[in-house]
């Protein structure tokens, strides 16, 4: 949905980029280079994209401050990719439902629903929970009791916050989510049955956290699970009971944190990556796709395989792993020429002792 009009100029300073071209190029929109028809801006990333504007009906265009030969107005950035979704931001906005509850919808006793909020049929609303201005509640969301949302969330289809939970401000918890779900613990007696260990604590979900579909973050076993402000966290993720996660983190589809598990402020998490339980993971880590981190990890650190080491030494060691069966052959021929030569000593041996 188009939701401004802005001159290239103004759009420039937005992004404190380098304007090239004509400052009163009128824009209204923001679109891929294939798509983009006049009165839009698009972006390219590299040089080498370049091609990409041939035949591109773009009015302008987002790109790398080292690019040149571009013949339509441009804004350069140091950083294209980040410029072209604070520009994309001004032009989309989501579209919101009316106000109001619907009247399928089921609302518990005691709740504090403002009238800005917006509940969709189906939704089921237990007793004594809050809502804030603005709140999106679709269809299908089942809400616990003595839970609180913050302003201006939006809760998808089919999400499940339960009893306890504390959802803050500007959050997304997109289709299919559960918060709040038991964490898993089990305690196992001598016949080998698993006896389940209560969860009675709780998940909060601090400001601006965004939760995608059919991920997971379990309830403290007791205490709370804590999602800090600002974390994004993919689809198909789980997060463990009593985990913390620290502010401005990013969580890759599949990957896991096991229970009590913590990491730092601003950690990347890439796809299929685990944490073992109470494992603490320091500021600004990035923990490469398909690692088993099993141990702390100091801040600054960059880790990849299983179990996790220096992302360095791993490249050395993978590119080791590669050479391995021409080593072994290495190995062979050279057992086999150690060989001849001890047959070859052993008879010359054999030969004095003849002699003598």
């Amino acid at each position: 949905m188009i939701s401004e009009i802005r001159t290239l100029a103004e759009l420039a300073d937005l992004v404190h980029g380098e304007l090239v071209g004509d400052p009163n190029v009128v824009i209204n929109g923001f679109n891929d280079p294939g798509m983009a028809k006049k009165g839009e801006i698009t972006f390219i990333a590299r040089q080498k994209l370049l091609d990409k504007l041939e035949g591109s009906q773009a009015s302008a265009v987002l790109i790398p401050e080292e690019v040149r030969g571009v013949t339509i107005p441009a804004i350069r950035v140091s950083n294209p990719y980040l410029a072209s979704a604070i520009i994309h931001n001004v032009f989309f906005k989501r579209p919101l439902p009316e106000p109001g509850v619907h009247q399928a919808a089921c609302i518990g006793d005691d709740c504090l629903i403002k009238p800005s909020a917006s509940i969709a049929p189906f939704a089921v609303i237990g007793n004594r929970v809050s809502i804030g201005e603005n709140v999106v509640i679709e269809s299908g969301v089942v809400i616990g009791d003595d839970v609180l949302i913050g302003e201006n969330a939006i809760i998808e289809a089919n999400v499940v916050v339960r009893s306890q939970c504390k959802i803050g401000n500007r959050v997304i918890l997109y289709s299919g989510v559960v918060i709040g779900s038991d964490g898993f613990g089990y305690a196992t007696d001598p016949m080998g049955n698993h006896i389940k260990r209560p969860q009675v604590g709780n998940v909060v979900i601090e400001d601006d956290v965004a939760i995608g579909a059919n991920s997971c973050v379990d309830r403290a076993t007791f205490g709370t699970t804590l999602v800090k402000k600002g974390s994004k966290i993919d689809n198909l993720v789980q997060v463990g009971h009593n985990v913390e996660i620290g502010e401005g983190c990013l969580l890759v589809s599949q990957s896991g944190l096991a229970g009590s598990s913590k990491l730092g402020n601003h950690v990347v998490l890439a796809g299929k990556a685990g944490v073992g339980d109470h494992v603490v993971v320091g500021d600004r880590v990035m923990i490469a796709g398909k690692s088993g981190v099993n141990s702390n990890v100091k801040s600054d650190s960059k880790v990849a395989g299983f179990p996790a080491i220096s992302y360095k030494e791993w490249l050395r060691a993978a590119t080791a792993f590669s050479r391995l069966p021409q080593l072994i052959k290495d190995v062979r021929r050279l057992g086999s020429q150690m060989d001849d030569l001890f047959a070859v000593d052993k008879e010359k041996e054999e030969r004095r002792k003849n002699e003598r």
